[in-house]
């Protein structure tokens, strides 16, 4: 430790939080020494070791990079579009990667220690951090960043990125137009959460659009979007709102549309039943090997929310329309396929596709 960090953690020792002001000061102290410029370089050192990532913050500054991994080991993954790769960086011993996971998360307004061992929450900044800490994982603590799109990518930047099959956009722009219900489907890390933001941003202006996540991730261009926001349980187990919660006090609030950011667990009971009562439409992401899986994955999280299988089926028959299946490639993410939810009274339904891409052009 310099005698600069050794200047800050006296000041946090002694009562002062660790804020802009206090590592300005500290920098404003060595400029007879540093120089003007040497200064402001300790102050952007100090900013990121006391109020940022530490050495992280080099690498959620490029503009290429979606996820950055720090293993237990203290090797950093980055992903810049094609796939996880190595970077050479240090973070230092496994105390100071727990001292770092533990002020992510203390910048997220989330505990992280012993007690509660691991986190999932969202950075000032809009980072989606993850942190689990020994000995729930091995060797050290493990930390996961969402790095959000600087800018929200429109629907016509990914067309023109190649993540839209040449002829499919029309059949993307008429499925938001005409207020068809659809799913997002894919692995994780093929690129939902974008591609259903984009495809909100194509919605008629004046339409109100209610977005319901555990952790706020969609990024959507659209002049009228109301976002709610699951809250974990407190270190004593209480205050916790759930995403069944809150799509109950949606439908509450005069949506043109609900949007489910991820469904994964017993609120699919609630977006069914959401979309089942003239919410035209809504939709969602949702984990899935492949659009014909979609059915067998809303199964099990229905069985989740204690339906029976042909409340589900049911329900689904006539909430759900459309599934758009993306899929993670070598230079990227792209719409894999396009499938409409066919289901008849009394029978299991259905996912057949009618546009597949299979890396050159499409089959219909």
């Amino acid at each position: 430790m310099t005698a600069l960090d050794a200047q800050v953690w006296e000041q946090i020792r002694a009562g002062r939080a660790p804020d802009p002001d206090v590592v300005a000061e500290v920098a404003r102290s060595e400029r007879a020494v540093l120089g003007d410029v040497g200064a402001a370089t300790v102050q952007g050192r100090l900013s990121a070791a006391v109020l940022g990532a530490g050495p992280l913050e080099a690498v959620l500054a490029d503009p290429a990079v979606t996820d950055i991994a720090v293993n237990g080991d203290g090797r950093v993954w980055v992903d810049r579009g094609a796939g996880m790769e190595a970077v050479p960086m240090t973070l230092g011993p496994v105390g100071q990667r727990r001292a770092l996971a533990v002020r992510l998360a203390a910048l997220a307004g989330r505990r992280l220690d012993d007690a509660a061992a691991y986190v999932d929450a969202v950075l000032p900044g809009g980072v989606r951090l993850h942190a689990i800490l020994p000995p729930l994982v091995a060797e050290g603590p493990h930390l996961t960043l969402r790095v959000p799109a600087r800018t929200p990518l429109r629907f016509d930047d990914l067309v023109a990125a190649g993540s839209v099959p040449a002829g499919w956009e029309g059949v993307l722009r008429r499925l938001v137009s005409r207020r068809v219900s659809f799913l997002v489907s894919g692995g994780t890390g093929a690129g939902k959460t974008t591609m259903l933001a984009a495809l909100l941003g194509l919605a008629d202006p004046r339409e109100r659009i209610l977005v319901v996540e555990d952790v706020r991730e969609l990024a959507v261009g659209h002049p009228h979007v109301v976002h709610l926001e699951g809250r974990s349980p407190n270190v004593e187990g209480v205050g916790e709102v759930t995403m069944v919660t809150l799509l109950r006090q949606a439908l509450r609030m005069r949506p043109d549309r609900i949007v489910v950011g991820e469904v994964r667990g017993a609120e699919v009971r609630e977006l069914l039943a959401a979309l089942n009562t003239g919410h035209e439409g809504g939709a969602g992401t949702v984990h899935a090997n492949a659009a014909g899986d979609l059915v067998a994955r809303l199964e099990a999280l229905g069985a989740l929310a204690g339906m029976s299988l042909p409340a589900v089926h049911a329900q689904l028959a006539s909430a759900v329309s459309v599934v758009v299946h993306m899929r993670r490639n070598g230079v990227g993410r792209c719409v894999d396929a396009i499938g409409v939810v066919m289901g008849v009274a009394g029978a299991r339904p259905v996912v057949v596709p009618v546009l597949e891409h299979h890396g050159v052009g499409s089959r219909r």
